[in-house]
């Protein structure tokens, strides 16, 4: 379905109303989307897909996923996480998990962004350099 002009705009102005201090409250989004059925304004059901769409990819900027080879202390997941807060903000959700494949080192992924200071990464690094 081909959205509108108008329903792009309404969805990031919904989108923006929805945020409180740079992270996306539920409480926010599940009202205006019960009040947008309500109301049904003309072209609605474009400005839902497309903040169905910016919710998504918010949920995906904000989330964390920090793969290590063996299992990480406390200190150093704290670590960690303050660092990611430095570089992308506060309101992150964080996910560590244990792979033994990466040898050692860490790779993290923010949204789209990779930080790959793994082992394996850096002997793919070297072998497609070769």
């Amino acid at each position: 379905m081909k959205i509108s002009k108008q329903s792009r705009r309404d969805a990031k102005a919904l989108f923006n109303t929805c945020r409180v201090q740079g992270v996306l409250d539920d409480a926010r989004v599940r009202t205006a989307v019960t009040q947008l059925i309500a109301l049904k304004p003309r072209g609605f059901e474009g400005t839902l897909d497309r903040l169905k769409r910016l919710v998504k990819l918010d949920l995906d900027r904000r989330s964390a996923l920090i793969e290590s080879a063996t299992a990480l202390s406390e200190s150093t997941q704290q670590d960690v996480k303050a660092r990611l807060e430095k570089l992308h903000g506060a309101g992150l959700q964080y996910t560590f998990q244990v792979n033994a494949a990466l040898v050692g080192g860490l790779r993290i992924r923010v949204g789209s962004d990779i930080y790959d200071g793994s082992v394996a990464g850096r002997l793919q690094a070297l072998e497609t350099t070769l």
